[in-house]
């Protein structure tokens, strides 16, 4: 029998291997269930580890650490591996392929910026069905990362991968986050109904399926563990459940004996942003859209749109606070939202105000405005708007209106605009280039002087190639320049050299600096090349160097 204990983070490194080889590292499915017809409408795939000598661990404990160890790619490329292969068994032996849910860590994507390239390679391997795999993030995978997860999302989109977030509402700033991502299926953190149900924590969970409702996004209540919590989740709008309730994780003979107690029912996935909104709710204080205006969304504000005139009609504590200035709330009501832009910005306003009213999709401007508070004097800020139609009546429009304040961004902006333009001219003076490359994608984007005078295009793909073809970079000291950028991709802070350039050979100091992300690693370089005049050297004899 083995002597339970949790592993020690040096022992999950060192027997992780061991563990993938010896199955002591498998999958388990959890199937999810519409709690309203009693039909599967697809499973989770969760990793376990059952260690032969301290027996079962706990998958809180051990995923960190191999997030930690930089090996959490290769176990969740063997899960991955691993649902591809039952969803094979069961299309070769009639079994009804249920669409499985596999989880990404962001660490597969921060160290790793071919993983959907890995999986699609594996799916390919397998002849898996794109729709029969859905791909589940963290609300917090976005932290810190937001770019970086938003374009393998929209990657993933492309292919036909169905996207889930999990653990939504677990403490990170949801809103904010569901509104940068790309989503397919929510899975609500049931841990707001701990306890008694009802209650505040199910005022939280019935706001957020309401919303979900608006986004037209279907939603999963996860760990669901009593018949009261799916009668609940039920009567507030939410159907599919995953939980105790129906089944624990299974073991893949398990779930295929499991799964054939169910008749499968696909679920339907988000059809887009909301068409209709029963507007007039936001005047009821007491109705769930109020609740998540008031304490649940970002800065936000109702404006009307009549034949030119724009009227403010609502706002919350946010929208003020957002402002700042420490403005006061009658003040804002009292006026127009236009009453403090200048003519230009006033027209650009009302543009976008029309432009929304034909796209029906959310239309973005920025303004500046004139702000002034007893305390606080006179000051001008800029004002990003989002803007979403969400009624009519006759020539009567009603918006949503999300606000961001960007004045400190538009000050660094117009800061680096004006280095930028010293820069230029510095460059100029000392006849320098410039270039800006990404390492791990191998893109480089010249200066305007590169693009003027050596004829550059804006964007050079799989650098430093296409100019070594051209002859910018000669023949002789081509593979020394592309040993560059193989140093770069491992890490080399700073690399210099005197280097022959142009057809004619002309010497130049060539610098590069490199930029490394938040885990160490190299994410961008920044190179230059300034002509070494009066510099006399016997190409053939001398070489390159680098510091």
């Amino acid at each position: 029998m083995a002597d339970k204990r949790k592993l020690t983070s040096d022992e999950i490194r060192e027997r992780f291997q061991e563990a993938l080889n010896g199955g002591h590292i498998y999958v388990c499915y959890q199937p999810q269930i519409n709690h309203m017809t009693g039909r599967m409408t697809g499973a989770e795939a969760l990793m376990r580890w059952d260690d032969p000598e301290y027996g079962p661990q706990n998958p809180a404990d051990f995923i960190p650490c191999l997030e930690e160890a930089d090996l959490i790619l290769r176990a969740d490329l063997f899960v991955f591996r691993e649902v591809c292969s039952l969803l094979s068994y069961c299309r070769d032996s009639g079994h009804a392929m249920v669409p499985i849910s596999v989880n990404m860590s962001r660490y597969d994507i921060y160290n790793n910026h071919r993983y959907v390239e890995e999986i699609e390679k594996i799916r390919h391997e397998y002849g898996i069905p794109v729709s029969c795999l859905r791909i589940e993030i963290t609300e917090g995978s976005a932290i810190g990362g937001l770019e970086l997860i938003t374009s393998v999302l929209d990657k993933m989109h492309e292919i036909g991968y169905i996207v889930e977030m999990d653990d939504f509402g677990s403490g990170y700033s949801s809103l904010n986050i569901l509104k940068d991502l790309d989503v397919d299926i929510i899975k609500l953190d049931m841990r707001f109904l701990d306890g008694e149900i009802g209650g505040r924590g199910g005022t939280i969970i019935s706001s957020m399926v309401q919303m979900t409702k608006w986004l037209q996004t279907p939603v999963i209540a996860e760990g669901v563990e009593t018949p009261e919590q799916a009668d609940y989740m039920r009567s507030i709008g939410c159907y599919n459940v995953q939980g105790f309730l129906y089944s624990k994780p299974l073991i893949k003979e398990e779930f295929l004996k499991q799964s054939e107690k169910y008749d499968f029912e696909p679920q339907n996935t988000r059809a887009g942003l909301l068409d209709d909104i029963d507007a007039g709710k936001f005047w009821n204080p007491d109705s769930m859209e109020t609740l998540l205006f008031n304490n649940f969304v970002g800065p936000a504000a109702i404006y009307s749109y009549e034949n030119g005139k724009i009227e403010m009609l609502k706002v919350n504590r946010k929208y003020v606070n957002e402002i700042g200035m420490n403005v006061n709330e009658d003040i804002l009501l009292t006026k127009s939202p236009v009453d403090s832009m200048n003519e230009r910005d006033r027209a650009a306003y009302e543009e976008t105000l029309k432009k929304a009213i034909e796209s029906g999709e959310e239309e973005e401007c920025e303004t500046w405005h004139e702000v002034s508070s007893k305390c606080c004097g006179d000051d001008m800020v800029c004002i990003r708007s989002s803007l979403r139609l969400i009624g009519s009546a006759g020539e009567q429009y009603l918006f949503f209106v999300g606000i961001r304040n960007i004045t400190a961004e538009k000050i660094r902006f117009d800061s680096l605009v004006e280095s930028e333009k010293k820069f230029r001219m510095a460059s100029e003076q000392n006849n320098t280039f410039a270039w800006e490359y990404e390492i791990q994608t191998k893109r480089m984007r010249p200066c305007a002087r590169c693009m003027r005078e050596l004829g550059l295009p804006a964007l050079l793909e799989n650098y430093p190639e296409p100019v070594i073809e051209s002859g910018l970079f000669p023949a002789e000291i081509a593979d020394k320049y592309r040993e560059w950028h193989r140093r770069l991709a491992e890490g080399e802070k700073q690399l210099a050299g005197i280097m022959p350039l142009t057809e004619d050979r002309i010497p130049f100091m060539v610098r590069y600096t490199t930029e490394f992300d938040e885990n160490g690693r190299p994410y961008k370089a920044y190179g230059s090349a300034t002509e070494v005049r009066g510099y006399d050297m016997n190409w053939q004899k001398k070489t390159v160097t680098a510091e």
